[in-house]
Order: structure tokens, then sequence, then C-alpha cells
């Protein structure tokens, strides 16, 4: 299992390329049009899998307005809760290896950086905020997710990470 500082080692020179460069990663698109959030959740009925991931360990990049951060992690505060007072068993075991990382560096617009860290990733298990907020607090969902939508600047990129070597091991 990666450490989490071994996986901020390995996420840095990344991240510095995707601030410095501005062009979108090529694999585990989510989203990268600039000044575009996050796909809405799809309606009922519709087959989108959502943020899933099928690797050991997954990172996330969230690149957020400066002037958002609160609202950001006012909804991850939230997302939090919800994992933790989910009844189903999966979304417990996301929250165990779920972390929220910021990112000190501005971008290079003076966007903030915020990774989420997910090790483990929960294989085949969806990490759509929204989806999460919405099974434990329906009412309140519908609230945050403008609030979530407006706070970025610039999309989600993913990560599917397979363990290669463990030095620590």
């Amino acid at each position: 299992m990666l450490t989490t500082r071994s996986l901020i080692r390995i996420a840095a020179p990344v991240v510095a390329g995707f601030v410095v460069a501005a062009a979108p990663l090529a694999f585990g698109r989510v989203q990268t049009s600039a000044g575009q959030a996050p796909p809405q959740p799809a309606q009922a009925g519709q087959a989108a899998q959502g943020l899933v991931f099928g690797a050991d360990a997954g990172v996330v990049f969230n690149v957020i307005r400066a002037d958002k951060t609160a609202d950001f992690e006012m909804v991850m505060s939230r997302v939090k809760d919800a994992l933790q007072k989910s009844d189903n068993p999966v979304r417990k075991q996301q929250a165990a290896g779920w972390k929220v990382f910021r990112a000190q560096e501005p971008d290079a617009k003076g966007n903030v950086i915020y990774l989420f860290v997910l090790d483990p990733a929960v294989k085949d298990a969806d990490y759509t905020v929204s989806r999460i907020l919405a099974e434990v607090f329906p009412t309140e969902a519908q609230e945050l997710w403008p609030k979530f939508r407006d706070a970025y600047a610039g999309g989600q990129n993913r990560l599917n990470l397979t363990l290669v070597a463990d030095f620590g091991r």
C-alpha cells in the first residue's frame, strides 16, 4: 500500500507539470476544460459510471478558484459526514482511504490545487461527490451542488495508480 507521503512525492511532479503547462492530461480524463466544473451526476436510467477507480490507489486533481476554497472545503466536510453516516459498507471503506490535501503553492493563475488521495482506492466504487451527498443528504445536496460546481476553475483529472515498488518494506 502506498503511503500518503509517497503519493505526494509521486504526484508533486505531475501537479507541477499540470499547473505549468496547463495542458490536459491524456489519461483518466474526468473533465479538463478551463472554466468548466466537474460533470453533474447522471439522471436515473443513464449508465454514467462517475468517478471510479480500478487500481490500487488513485489521485484526483481539483483546480479551485482562490475565492471559493471555503465553499469547496465546506462541501468536502459534508462529503466526509455523508461517508461516515452512510449505511453502505462500501462508503465506509471509501472514507477510510480518502484524504483531501491542499497544495501550498497556487497555480500560475492563482487557483488552488486540491488532491483527493485514495489509498487504498475501493475498486469500482463511485467517488462522485454529488452522488455521495445525494444518498445521505438528498435535500442538502441540491443546495451544495452549485457551491461545489462553481468553486472549480479548471475541472478534475484523475490518475489510477498501480503500486510498482514500496521502498518502506
